[in-house]
C-alpha cells in the first residue's frame, strides 16, 4: 500500500499498551486464536481491544506496507472518550484541532446559514471533539495494537471457510483460528462468507476529491487567515455538491473533502489520484475565498461512494464468524461516524470477550455484540443519508426552507451565547449537529459501558456459567 502521508512524529504511541489496564484489568480465562482480516482503523482498535481482553491475535492484510491517505477525519466525543481510556489521550492533544463551532454557508456568497458551538461546549458528553489527520489516527491505532498483534502484510484472503473457522490466502496457506473477524471494509470477503452471497456495491450517486492546504498560504492571505485563526468545521451547501474544510495538525494543514455527482470515473478507493484542475472547474460557482483555496491545491485524492443495503446479520448463522466496521455498516461520510462506529464495535466486543470462560459462550457473546451494536450503527447510517439530501438540495423553495430552519437554531446558538434564555427548537434541525437529542445520543455513548452494563444485567446470568478453572482447561 502506497503511503500517501507520513504520520507526525507527535503521533506515537509506543509503549503505550504495556501500562494499560482495561476491563479493570479483567482477562478472558479461556484465550481464542483470533484471526482479523483488515488493518484499517477499525480492525486495529479491535485487535487492540481482544488483545487486552486476553486473547492471541492474528492479522491478515493485502497490503505491503502500512500507511493512510492524506485526509482528515473526524473524531468525536464518542470516540475520544474510549481513546482517552487507552492512554491516547496527551498524544491527541499533540496532533488534533479542536473546533470551535460547525458552520453552514452558502456556497455562492458565503453567507453564514447555520452555526453550533463545539470547543468547550463538548465538555458536557466528557470528552473532546477532535479533528486529526488520518496517517496520525491510524498511527496512534498500530503503536496500540501492534505489540500484541502477529502482523502478516501481503496476505491476500481468496477464500473463507466460515464454520472452520478458517481463511485461505493467495499463496495457498490456509489459517484457522477459534474464531474469524472480518474487518475488510466494504469489499470485505468475510462479508460474503458470512451471508452466504454477495451483498453488491450500489451507487449512491456522489463521489468526492480530497485535498490538503499548508494553512502557511491561508495565513499570509487576509480573506483565508480568519478560517486558521478560528478553526471550524465549514461547509459550504450547493445543488447536488458540498465541500467540508477543517484544519488538522495542530493547525498546520487544512483538509478539504469536496463532494459532488458521480460521473462514473472515479473508484471505490480512498486513495485512487484525481485531477485537480477539473475539480476546480466543478466547484467554479463557490465563493471567492473557496477559489482561493482551491487555487492552492496541486494534486487531490477521488473516489466513489458506494453503499450497501442493510445486513440481515453480522454473525455466520453457525461458525465463529463475525463482522466489524464497514464491512457491515457502510456509511456516507456525511455524518463524519464511519470510523467511530467502527471503534465503537472493537470496544463492544472487546469488553464481551474479557468474560469469555468457555467455548460455549462464543456464540452468545457473537449475538449480544450484534444486538447492542446494529441499532445504532442503522440509524447512524440513516443519518448520514438524510444529510446527504439535505446538503444537496437545488435553489428554490426547499433549499430555503432548510435555510430558514438552520438560520432559526443558529439564532437560539446566539442567543444562549448572550446569555438569554431561549426554548430549545433544535429536535429535528436540518443542521443535525444543532439538534441536542441527536448530538445527545451520538456523542454521550460509552461503548465500552454499554457492553459492561449488558454483561451485569443480563450476560453473566444467561449465559452458561462455568468455573474459570473449567473454563481455562476447555478445548475448543
Amino acid at each position: 500500500m502506497t503511503t500517501y502521508a507520513n504520520p507526525d512524529i507527535a503521533a506515537n504511541a509506543e509503549g503505550v499498551a504495556k501500562t494499560l489496564n482495561l476491563y479493570d484489568g479483567r482477562k478472558a480465562s479461556l484465550s481464542l486464536h483470533i484471526v482479523i482480516v483488515g488493518c484499517g482503523i477499525g480492525g486495529l482498535a479491535a485487535a487492540h481491544c481482544l488483545a487486552q481482553a486476553g486473547h492471541r491475535i492474528s492479522m491478515y492484510e493485502s497490503a505491503a506496507s502500512i500507511g493512510e491517505v492524506g485526509a482528515g477525519i473526524q473524531v468525536s466525543p464518542n470516540i475520544t472518550r474510549l481513546l482517552v481510556q487507552w492512554g491516547l489521550g496527551e498524544q491527541l492533544k499533540k496532533i488534533a484541532v479542536r473546533p470551535e463551532a460547525v458552520v453552514f454557508r452558502r456556497y455562492n456568497t458565503g453567507e453564514r446559514v447555520g452555526f453550533t458551538r463545539w470547543g468547550d461546549q463538548m465538555d458536557k458528553y466528557g470528552a473532546p471533539y477532535y479533528h486529526i489527520h488520518r496517517a496520525d489516527f491510524h498511527k496512534l491505532l498500530y503503536d496500540l495494537a501492534i505489540p500484541n498483534v502477529d502482523l502478516h502484510l501481503k496476505s491476500t484472503v481468496v477464500s473463507v471457510d466460515p464454520e472452520a473457522p478458517s481463511i485461505t490466502l493467495q499463496t495457498g496457506e490456509v489459517v484457522k483460528g477459534d474464531l474469524l473477524l472480518g474487518a475488510d471494509g466494504v469489499k470485505s470477503i468475510v462479508q460474503e462468507a458470512v451471508l452466504g452471497h454477495v451483498n453488491p456495491a450500489q451507487a449512491t450517486g456522489d463521489a468526492a476529491y480530497r485535498a490538503l492546504i499548508p494553512t502557511s498560504i491561508m495565513l499570509a492571505d487576509p480573506e483565508l487567515k480568519p478560517f486558521v485563526d478560528t478553526p471550524e468545521m465549514c461547509a459550504w451547501m450547493a445543488p447536488g455538491r458540498h465541500l467540508m474544510a477543517y484544519c488538522i495538525r495542530d493547525k498546520r494543514e487544512y483538509n478539504l473533502v469536496m463532494l459532488r455527482p458521480d460521473d462514473g470515473p472515479s473508484v471505490e478507493s480512498w486513495s485512487a489520484e484525481g485531477n485537480a484542475a477539473k475539480m476546480r472547474a466543478e466547484f467554479a460557482d463557490f465563493e471567492p475565498r473557496v477559489q482561493k483555496m482551491l487555487s492552492h491545491v496541486k494534486s487531490t485524492l477521488s473516489w466513489r461512494l458506494m453503499d450497501r443495503q442493510p445486513l440481515e446479520t453480522w454473525v455466520h448463522k453457525s461458525g465463529p464468524t463475525v463482522l466489524l466496521g464497514d464491512a457491515c455498516h457502510p456509511m456516507l461520510p456525511y455524518r463524519a461516524q464511519g470510523a467511530a462506529m467502527a471503534i465503537e464495535d472493537a470496544a463492544v466486543i472487546g469488553n464481551l470477550f474479557s468474560h469469555l470462560t468457555h467455548p460455549s459462550q462464543i456464540r452468545p457473546l457473537l449475538q449480544a455484540y450484534q444486538d447492542l451494536r446494529l441499532a445504532r450503527t442503522a440509524a447512524t447510517q440513516g443519518q448520514s443519508r438524510l444529510n446527504q439530501k439535505i446538503f444537496h438540495l437545488p435553489d428554490g423553495p426547499e433549499q430555503e426552507a432548510r435555510d430558514a430552519d438552520m438560520r432559526k437554531a443558529m439564532e437560539m446558538e446566539m442567543r444562549l451565547i448572550r446569555g438569554e434564555s431561549v426554548d430549545d427548537v433544535t429536535m429535528g434541525n436540518s443542521n443535525q449537529w444543532a439538534d441536542k437529542t441527536k448530538s445527545g445520543e451520538q456523542y454521550g455513548y460509552d461503548a465500552d459501558a454499554v457492553a459492561q452494563q449488558w454483561w451485569d444485567q443480563t450476560g453473566k446470568y444467561a449465559l452458561p456459567y462455568v468455573p474459570q478453572s473449567q473454563g481455562a482447561d476447555a478445548r475448543l
